[in-house]
């Protein structure tokens, strides 16, 4: 089920930092007590392939996002102790040693689940002993959720696990959203930041498309 256009679920989930601080997060209370857009990205697991690669592109690019007023924020369903190791463990070794963001530990899957991006391909009961077996590495896909500062999302996407992220594509949706926000008009295909936007009407597409 699509969330776009609604608020982020009302849900704390514990958190790890650099620092090795296990602390509580709501994502939606972030952003709207902070006055701040968040990007939260989940990936599969820590100590992993492609993982590490995303976790770097984000923290690389996290002087970007803080321009443009956003938190952001990390999360797989590994505990916070797995992610402080790797946290300490060097890239050179596969590990993500200089990431400075929050990551969640969605380790009971509270918040995955309700999101359904949990790997779960079957679930059976059975009814003799009780015993509830699943199907699937019940681990999280790659979703990436953008909220804005009323705690709405406006935009999410899932990767399956062998497919890493574009981290540019979430600051152009961001710009995307941001000007939308502030200037009233509606972004085409391939917007980026600087270039011309449309007035949601006929008049408007009408004048766009005779000059692009």
């Amino acid at each position: 089920m699509a969330l776009v256009g609604r608020k982020f679920p009302n849900l704390s989930v514990n958190a790890m930092n650099d620092m090795g601080d296990t602390f509580k997060i709501n994502i939606l209370e972030e952003a709207q007590k902070n006055n701040k857009k968040v990007l939260l990205f989940w990936y599969p697991k820590d100590f992993t392939f492609v993982c590490p690669t995303e976790l770097h592109a984000f923290q690389e690019a996290l002087e970007e996002f803080e321009k443009r007023n956003v938190m952001v924020i990390g999360a797989s369903c590994d505990t916070p102790e797995v992610h402080f190791a790797w946290l300490n463990t060097p890239k050179d070794n596969g590990g993500i040693e200089g990431v400075t963001y929050p990551i969640l530990a969605d380790s009971n899957r509270n918040l995955s689940s309700r999101l359904g991006i949990l790997d779960i391909t079957n679930e059976s009961y059975d009814d003799e002993t009780g015993d509830l077996t699943v199907e699937g590495d019940n681990v999280t896909y790659r979703a990436t959720y953008l909220i804005d500062e009323e705690g709405t999302i406006f935009h999410e996407g899932v990767n399956h696990m062998p497919l890493g992220r574009n981290v540019k594509e979430f600051l152009r949706l961001i710009d995307a959203y941001t000007h939308v926000q502030e200037k009233g008009e509606v972004c085409p295909a391939n917007w980026e930041e600087g270039k011309e936007g449309m007035n949601a009407n006929r008049e408007g597409v009408a004048s766009y498309l005779s000059v692009n």
